[in-house]
């Protein structure tokens, strides 16, 4: 039986993410359906994060997204919804996520593999809009802070690639040189096994970070 355009997209959407997390010591995914139609991402890097009552806001290095293609994807945008705490302009207080004219416009060209690479953007601070805020205690915050260099994170979701062929890191993670202070961390290294229509992913060590000159930005 022929499949229809939508099997095929979700088909491609594995596909690319399943390349994604050979190419990144940063992200892992659970997915679920055959083709998957639900993923919860992974990311392993820094990113901030602020406690209830508190005005300190923290580092902090595990952050997870759920992403669903519902009936209407890809001629609509994924359902995304953030499950672990974070502090910034375009993510409310609940979890719902604003990907700037994406959010009015949606492509449906974009693949989930450069959705993600958006979300990591967002999550070390590279991607951030203070004019238009979900939350707008980070977008004060952001504008005004002078603790941090930024982006939190100086690596790219395909961190492995920039590090060489077969995935070897450097010795010692560079400083970025763009900007005083900031050094990216070790990360998480990541064997995918498939079982069934699930993605079930192993750690299996670390590696070591590197810079990246990607620039992902909001289309307003």
């Amino acid at each position: 039986m022929r499949e229809s355009p939508r099997v095929r997209r979700l088909r491609t959407d594995h596909r690319v993410m399943l390349q994604l997390a050979e190419d990144s010591s940063i992200l892992k995914f659970k997915a679920v359906g055959d083709p998957p139609e639900k993923y919860l991402i992974r990311f392993k890097g820094k990113g901030f994060w602020r406690k209830d009552n508190s005005a300190e806001v923290l580092i902090r290095e595990e952050h997870e997204v759920s992403i669903e293609l519902g009936a209407s994807y890809p001629r609509m945008m994924p359902e995304l919804l953030w499950k672990t705490p974070i502090f910034h302009p375009n993510i409310s207080g609940s979890g719902v996520v604003c990907l700037g004219g994406y959010g009015t416009h949606w492509v449906p060209s974009l693949n989930l593999d450069e959705l993600c690479e958006m979300l990591w953007e967002m999550i070390r601070y590279k991607n951030y809009d203070v004019s238009s805020p979900y939350n707008r205690e980070a977008a004060a915050w952001a504008d005004a802070q002078r603790s941090f260099v930024l982006p939190i994170d100086a690596r790219s979701i395909r961190d492995r690639l920039a590090n060489g062929p077969a995935g070897k890191t450097a010795d010692k993670p560079p400083t970025v040189t763009t900007s005083p202070g900031g050094k990216a961390d070790s990360t998480l290294n990541n064997d995918i096994l498939i079982i069934d229509a699930e993605i079930v992913e192993e750690e299996s060590g670390s590696s070591a970070s590197d810079d990246s000159n990607s620039d992902i930005l909001f289309l307003d």
